[in-house]
C-alpha cells in the first residue's frame, strides 16, 4: 500500500512532527486548525490546510465529523492522530476504516482491550505481568471496596478505569476518607470520560515511574525500544523524561524483565504500531500502571536514544511495511533528557498563561532537538493545553546531558506569556535529581513554594526584546540585551550595498 496523503488531526508541535515526517516520506499534508489556530506555523508548513471553524477542542479537534469530512475532501489516503484528542479513541479508528481511511495507529480491538484500565489490568494478570494489589470497582458496593481497601492495606489509590492525566483519581489515607473520595472520584470521571467506573489499587508512598517503548506491525513482529523514566511530574502530568531510566540503572536483570513484560502484554492484545506500556517501581519490584495505545508526547527521547524514528515507523507500518530490524539491532546509545515548556507561571499554583507570544527564540547546538508549534506572534488561548515546545537534548552520558539542558533552557527565550523555564532549570539543576533520585514526589518533596529568582519584570523584558528588534537611529550604536554596543553599517541605509 502507498500513502499519497496523510489528514493530521492534531495541532501543535506534533502536528509539525508529523508533518516533517511524511514530508521526508513523500507523503502530502493535510492539516486542520481552529478560528484561533488560523495561521499557526503547522498550517503555513502543511501543503493544505482546512479549517475547522470554532475554538473550543469539542467543537474542532475532537469532532469526528468534522475531521472525517475534511479527510474526504481532500482525498487523503490515512488520518494520523497525534497524541491526545482522538488518538486513543477506538471508535474514531473504526469510523476511518468505514470511511476507506488507515489510521496510523493500533486496530481499534487492540485500542479496546487495552484502552481500559480495568480490561488492561485483566489481560495482563493473564499474562503473568505483574500488576499492583487492588480490585476492579464495577459493579462493586462502597462497602465492598471498603473491606478491600482495608485488605490492601491504606494509602490507597481510586482511579477512573476510562481516562489518564490525574482525572477521576483520588489517594485515600484512611478508612474514613474512603466513600466521599469514591463518590467524588466517580462524578469526576462521569464528567471527563462518560464512564464512572473506578479501580482501587494499593498507593505506594515512593514510587518511580517507568514506561516501556513498544513497536509493532501487522506481521507478527513486536519489539520494545527501551525504557524512559518519567517520574518528575506535576498533578500527575509529567514534565521531564530521561532515557535510560536512573532508577532501572546497571540492573540490566530488570530491565530486561519489565522490557519482556511489555512485549508480552502489548503481544497478547495484537498490538501494532508505537506505544508504551507503564509500569511504576517500588522497593525493587514493577507493577503494570497501563498501556498508552498512542504515540507519547515524550517519544524524542526513545528516538535520541535508538536512533530509530518513531512517527516514521508508525507510518510505514500503517502502510504495511514489516519492521526490518530485530531486537538485537536497536542500539542504545548515551543518555537523553525531554523538558516539557509550557506556558504557566510555577510561582502561583502553575495557572495557565494565556496571551501573545511577543518573541520566542529555541536553543541550539549540537546534541539539541526543540519540537514546537509556535513562533513570535503565536497566541495562546484557554482552549487547549498550554505545552508550547519539548527541549530535548542527548550526551554521551545523563551529566552530560543535564548540562545540555541547562544551557538550552538558558537559551530558551519565551517573552509575553509566562513559562515554566526556570523551574525546569532549577529541577535540573538540584543535587537529587543530578543524582538520579526521581521519585514521583520529588517536587512535592524538593520544590514546594518555589519562586523565580528574576528581579526583571515581563514588561522589562519585552522591552529589552523590542529594543533588541528595532535598533535605534541611523548609523548609531544599538544596544544589545547583553549591554555591549554594536555598530551596524548596514542600518546607515544611504543606498549603497555591496553585492559582489
Amino acid at each position: 500500500m502507498t500513502l499519497r496523503k496523510v489528514l493530521i488531526a492534531n495541532r501543535g508541535e506534533i502536528a509539525r512532527r508529523i508533518a516533517r515526517a511524511c514530508h521526508e516520506l513523500g507523503i502530502a499534508v493535510a492539516a486542520v486548525y481552529s478560528d484561533v489556530d488560523e495561521g499557526a506555523p503547522w498550517a503555513r508548513e502543511a501543503d493544505e490546510a482546512w479549517p475547522l471553524h470554532g475554538s473550543a477542542a469539542a467543537d474542532t479537534y475532537l469532532n469526528q465529523d468534522k475531521l472525517l469530512a475534511v479527510a474526504a475532501a481532500c482525498r487523503a489516503d490515512a488520518v494520523h492522530p497525534g497524541y491526545g484528542f482522538l488518538s486513543e479513541n477506538a471508535d474514531f479508528a473504526a469510523a476511518c476504516a468505514r470511511h476507506g481511511l488507515v489510521f496510523v495507529g493500533p486496530t481499534p480491538e487492540a485500542m479496546r482491550a487495552l484502552g481500559s484500565k480495568a480490561a488492561a489490568r485483566a489481560l495482563a494478570e493473564a499474562h503473568h505481568v505483574p500488576v499492583v494489589p487492588g480490585i476492579d470497582g464495577l459493579n462493586k458496593s462502597d462497602d465492598e471496596l471498603a473491606t478491600a481497601a482495608a485488605t490492601i492495606g491504606y494509602p490507597v489509590l481510586i482511579k477512573a478505569s476510562a481516562g489518564g492525566g490525574g482525572k477521576g483519581m483520588r489517594v485515600v489515607g484512611g478508612p474514613e476518607e474512603l466513600r466521599d473520595a469514591l463518590q467524588a472520584a466517580r462524578r469526576e470521571a462521569q464528567s471527563a470520560f462518560g464512564d464512572p467506573h473506578v479501580l482501587l489499587e494499593k498507593y505506594f508512598t515512593r514510587v518511580h515511574h517507568v514506561e516501556v517503548q513498544v513497536l509493532g506491525d501487522a506481521h507478527g513482529n513486536l519489539l520494545h525500544l527501551y525504557e524512559r523514566e518519567c517520574s518528575i511530574q506535576r498533578r500527575h502530568q509529567k514534565i521531564i523524561e530521561e532515557s535510560p531510566s536512573p532508577t532501572v540503572g546497571g540492573n540490566e536483570n530488570l530491565r530486561e524483565a519489565i522490557t519482556a513484560a511489555a512485549v508480552r502484554l502489548a503481544r497478547a492484545a495484537g498490538y501494532s504500531s508505537a506505544g508504551t506500556v507503564e509500569f511504576i517501581v517500588a522497593d525493587g519490584e514493577f507493577y503494570f500502571l497501563e498501556m498508552n495505545t498512542r504515540l507519547q508526547v515524550e517519544h524524542p527521547v526513545t528516538e535520541s536514544l535508538t536512533g530509530i524514528d518513531l512517527v516514521t515507523w508508525q507510518l510505514r507500518i500503517a502502510a504495511g511495511e514489516a519492521l526490518p530490524f530485530a531486537q538485537s539491532d536497536i542500539p542504545r546509545r548515551g543518555h537523553a533528557i525531554e523538558c516539557r515548556v509550557y506556558a504557566e507561571e510555577p510561582a502561583t499554583g502553575f495557572l495557565p498563561s494565556i496571551g501573545e507570544i511577543a518573541l520566542y527564540a529555541r536553543p541550539s547546538g549540537p546534541g539539541v532537538r526543540v519540537d514546537d508549534g509556535i513562533e513570535s506572534g503565536s497566541a495562546v488561548s484557554p482552549y487547549y493545553d498550554p505545552m508550547l515546545a519539548k527541549v530535548i537534548t542527548w550526551g554521551q552520558d545523563r551529566a552530560e546531558a543535564i548540562r545540555k539542558m541547562e544551557r538550552a533552557l538558558r537559551e530558551t527565550i519565551v517573552l509575553g506569556v509566562a513559562t515554566n523555564v526556570g523551574y525546569l532549570g532549577d529541577i535540573l539543576a538540584h543535587p537529587e535529581f543530578t543524582a538520579g533520585h526521581t521519585s514521583t514526589n520529588f517536587l512535592a518533596e524538593h520544590m514546594p513554594g518555589w519562586r523565580s529568582p528574576s528581579g526583571v519584570s515581563e514588561e522589562e523584558w519585552i522591552a529589552a526584546a523590542v529594543w533588541e528588534a528595532i535598533g535605534t537611529t541611523e548609523g548609531k550604536p544599538q544596544a544589545t540585551a547583553g549591554g555591549r554596543q554594536v555598530y551596524d553599517p548596514w542600518e546607515a541605509a544611504r543606498g549603497w550595498r555591496n553585492v559582489t
